[in-house]
């Protein structure tokens, strides 16, 4: 991730590190091989669709748009899923479950998710920090197992 994000919003060890477990649950979960994937197949099955029936160069246009936005509903399960992994890997390292919810909100005050949720490859920030609350008491004994050892 990007390292000037620690000094604009001034986080905390415990936020840096619910940013680490995102990223990892990422790799771990293989994301990117998966988005590929995926769109190569939504594009395939579109454009295979607008030519069965006969809509020539405004299908493609249209098999083309449809392939983007369901890209983007394809990007927003997999952050949501690197939220709530990331969750767990960080409450395990002993990184404090409730920094997933300030990490959020910090990033809501500084302009981060904003715009209509369909078209963003990301959840958008308020539905983001509900999800994160309602998953912070699931992992909240792995933190305290975790400050223990």
């Amino acid at each position: 991730f990007y390292t000037g994000i620690l000094e604009k919003l001034q986080l905390t060890d415990d936020e840096t590190g619910m940013i680490m477990g995102h990223e990892m649950a990422h790799a771990l979960r293989e994301h990117a091989r998966a988005r590929v994937a995926k769109s190569s197949a939504t594009s395939i099955g579109l454009s295979i669709a607008a030519q069965l029936f006969g809509l020539g160069q405004l299908g493609d246009v249209a098999a083309n748009l449809g392939t983007q936005l369901l890209t983007l509903k394809f990007s927003r399960e997999d952050e949501t899923e690197a939220d709530l992994v990331g969750l767990e890997l960080a409450a395990r390292s002993a990184y404090r479950p409730q920094a997933s919810v300030s990490l959020w909100q910090k990033m809501a005050s500084a302009g981060g998710g904003a715009g209509p949720g369909f078209l963003s490859t990301h959840p958008s920030g308020p539905n983001r920090i509900r999800e994160l609350e309602a998953n912070v008491p699931r992992v909240q004994g792995l933190y305290e197992q975790a400050r223990k050892g």
